[in-house]
């Protein structure tokens, strides 16, 4: 699974608790929000974590 910033920025615009954390990640540590959405994709995201299914579908064909 690779990062992809378009995919990233759906997924948070859908989530309200991932937008927290990305505010959270951009105040606190003083990132840029691209900086920031790789942060999260990374800790959130990736190696099975919290919301991995829901990345891996906004890749799938729409019907």
């Amino acid at each position: 699974m690779r990062y992809m910033k378009s995919q990233m920025k759906l997924l948070v615009r859908d989530n309200k608790e991932l937008q927290g954390r990305l505010k959270v990640l951009m105040e606190d540590m003083n990132l840029e929000r691209t900086f920031a959405l790789k942060a999260l994709y990374h800790s959130e995201v990736a190696d099975g974590g919290k919301y991995q299914a829901e990345y891996q579908a906004l890749d799938l064909p729409k019907e």
